[in-house]
């Protein structure tokens, strides 16, 4: 799926200075009375682990107490994404899952709500996901793995993080648009499925950049497209999938913050401005190492929603057009 990319890292930064922003980091009064939790819920080494991992160190500063990553993994990520849910609405849990809007459009009776149990804090940014290959695969462009895929259909596997994870979306998006078959081999998130790549378990994978930078630029992986519309600053060598001969193979990730639904408002407006200027001063490092990067326009608890909300439609019709039907 593709999100409008309204603007450079430089742009999404625009207007958050650092004196505003700690001005209102103390305007709700409310301050965490013990260590709030942020719910990860996949295995260490994925997206979401990496960007949380990055993210607590600066808001632990700001709100006076530590965050500490709490990983949930299970069922593509049904199980963490559930726990924080149902925690105490009281400003001491958090959720990060980019996998959010993707699950209701895939699996068909959720534990939760995503609208009704939800608020959201802050979006920490937007990534693509790759085209990536283990580096033993006889395949250097994307070109050259298609025809690998229809020579062989159904004889080569690809990495998903779990039923409903945006690898698991990408790669029903290759397969979709470019007319290839794949066995799907699912992981208990992309830390897991992008081990199973290095080691070579699996042949090929969808991951997202954030995941996959640091294999790619090690020689691990091979990456042979970035799955958007242009390339990417991170990777620059990397041709975008218009370039790479796939027009149609668009995927971004997003990553929402979220608390429990009937978080107080002091409470909310509290952790919103303090994972707003966490990730504000994290944003270079951040797009350094994972290829993400923050955009502007939302600031407020129903923005965030609104744009969960208009990735769970935007999934849910591009899985059905691709015959994908919820389980």
């Amino acid at each position: 799926m593709k999100f409008h990319r309204r603007s450079t890292l430089a742009l999404g930064l625009a207007g958050l200075s650092a004196p505003g922003l700690v001005r209102a980091q103390g305007s709700s009064g409310w301050r965490p009375a013990r260590p709030v939790r942020l719910i990860v819920p996949a295995a260490p080494g994925g997206s979401n682990d990496i960007l949380a991992r990055i993210i607590a160190e600066p808001a632990s500063q700001i709100l006076g107490q530590p965050v500490l990553i709490e990983n949930r993994a299970g069922a593509g990520s049904v199980i963490g994404t559930e726990a924080a849910a149902r925690a105490p609405a009281d400003g001491h849990t958090v959720l990060i899952n980019s996998s959010l809007a993707t699950l209701p459009a895939v699996v068909a009776n959720l534990p939760y709500d995503t609208m009704g149990d939800f608020e959201g804090v802050a979006v920490a940014g937007f990534s693509p996901h790759l085209l990536v290959v283990n580096a033993a695969v006889q395949a250097r462009t994307a070109e050259e793995f298609l025809a690998l895929l229809r020579a062989n259909p159904g004889r080569l596997n690809y990495a998903s993080a779990g039923p409903g994870s945006g690898p698991h979306i990408g790669g029903l998006v290759l397969m979709a648009r470019m007319n290839v078959q794949a066995e799907t081999v699912h992981y208990r998130g992309g830390g897991p499925g992008i081990a199973a790549l290095v080691s070579g378990e699996a042949h090929f994978g969808t991951p997202t950049m954030a995941s996959a930078i640091a294999q790619v630029r090690g020689g691990a992986l091979r990456a042979l497209a970035v799955l958007a519309e242009e390339r990417s600053p991170a990777l620059p060598d990397v041709p975008s999938a218009p370039q790479a001969g796939m027009p149609g193979v668009i995927h971004e990730e997003f990553f929402p913050i979220l608390a429990p639904k009937r978080t107080p408002p002091a409470a909310l407006a509290a952790l919103s401005e303090a994972f707003r200027q966490a990730i504000h001063r994290s944003a270079e490092r951040v797009n350094e190492m994972t290829g993400v990067a923050a955009r502007p326009g939302y600031e407020t608890s129903a923005q965030v929603m609104a744009l969960v909300q208009s990735g769970i439609e935007n999934y849910t019709r591009l899985l059905r057009a691709a015959g994908v039907q919820p389980t």
